[in-house]
């Protein structure tokens, strides 16, 4: 068992350390302006020219495959990308990567959406929430109708990262109302790759963060058979291997602006006076930064054991909601207590805090609510798919 970051992971983590704080963390003033008057966090163009540095510094497609032209860092090494990028609000993924389900794509399919996405020359989405199923995602209605060598779509999702901008979707629908009856929803369900040109629209979502997802609409939208993605009436599994990897990636996020908040809270409280005192010695002041600091580094390493254990090719279905749920709740925690650190200040737009407060909010609802990943983690206790006390 080694609990410490090898000398290749050190450098990759200073290297990324580097360019946050060189080309994404000077960008922040200019961001909070923008969002303060309605315009786009960053102009356009401008998240295209930041990838390219990223690349020239040796970052395209961090958890790629190489046979894609890719690093293929694994999952640990992603976490703590992940947690750095995280240190700023900036707006910024690195390019050369692609949903993980697209690589169920068959060789015809990955010639038309992998291999452009990953170049990026096209931009895809994930589709399976409804305004009926949300973390319920057995609920779903939408419907797909075999006609002749096409199927036809109907319904609506809602909440879409990315559906905005998405030149095609990977969209989950009812292909066989019996199957997905009789399974309770676990079957009778297809995951279809859907471009944007074969007919839905899209339709932007104002959230009270800077976060702006997309309710997707189909109307009779036909789509071949061909673009089917994976099996007919198994795209279940899929959205579920989607959410599971999304899941502790936002324990990861959480983590990385924690630990920028708390840093703030350190320095600003070092520097406010009151009574004659830096605010930093006094207890009520200590106590919150020793509170946050530990829940910070709980919350990096139940990340790194999800990730890790991705990375040995085993289920980390468990652990990813154990990480999403505590690095979530965490994260909400941390920049409840930075803001009444710097007091008025704290709740200003002059200052990031508020808009990571309200971005923390989202935290604990997407890619599975509070609620959802307690039932799982408390499900497979109950039922002894994990025991108390083992290693997993």
């Amino acid at each position: 068992m080694n609990l410490r970051l090898s000398e290749e992971q050190k450098m990759v983590q200073k290297t990324i350390k580097k360019f946050v704080e060189k080309e994404l963390m000077p960008l922040e003033n200019e961001v909070l302006r923008n969002e303060r008057e309605g315009k786009p966090s960053l102009p356009p163009g401008k998240l295209e020219e930041l990838q390219l540095k990223a690349k020239e510094a040796g970052f395209w497609g961090i958890n790629t495959p190489a046979e894609y032209g890719g690093a293929d860092l694994g999952n640990v090494m992603l976490a703590i990308v992940y947690m750095e990028v995280a240190k700023t609000f900036v707006p910024f993924k690195f390019g050369g990567s692609a949903d993980n389900i697209l690589y169920y794509a068959n060789e015809e399919q990955k010639k038309k959406y992998l291999i452009p996405t990953i170049n990026g020359e096209k931009k895809s989405c994930f589709a399976m929430t409804e305004p009926s199923a949300g973390s319920d995602t057995r609920n779903i209605k939408m419907t797909a109708v075999k006609d002749g060598d096409e199927w036809v779509l109907n319904g609506e999702k809602t909440f879409i990262t990315g559906g905005n901008e998405a030149d095609f979707v990977m969209v989950i629908a009812i292909t066989d109302k019996e199957k997905h009856k009789e399974s309770n929803g676990r079957e009778g369900v297809t995951c279809f790759i859907v471009d944007r040109e074969m007919g839905w629209r899209s339709e932007y979502i104002h959230t009270m963060g800077e976060w702006g997802p997309a309710g997707l609409v189909f109307e009779n939208v036909r789509v071949p058979e061909e673009n089917i993605l994976g099996e007919l009436h198994k795209g279940y599994s899929l959205g579920l291997e989607w959410i599971g990897f999304a899941r502790w990636v936002v324990g990861a996020r959480a983590v990385g602006a924690a630990e920028r908040l708390l840093q703030m809270a350190i320095d600003y409280a070092k520097e406010r006076i009151t009574f004659g005192k830096p605010i930093a010695e006094r207890q009520a002041i200590q106590w919150q930064i020793a509170d946050s600091a530990v829940e910070i580094e709980a919350a990096k390493w139940l990340v790194l054991t999800a990730a890790y254990t991705l990375d040995q090719g085993e289920d980390n279905r468990h652990l990813a909601s154990m990480a999403k749920l505590f690095g979530a709740n965490m994260g909400n925690r941390v920049v409840d207590r930075v803001l009444q650190i710097h007091g008025g200040m704290g709740y200003t737009r002059e200052l990031p805090i508020e808009r990571w407060y309200r971005e923390a909010r989202l935290w604990r609802i997407y890619d599975g609510t509070d609620e959802i990943q307690r039932m799982i983690i408390a499900r497979n206790l109950l039922k002894g798919h994990v025991k108390i006390g083992q290693f997993i």
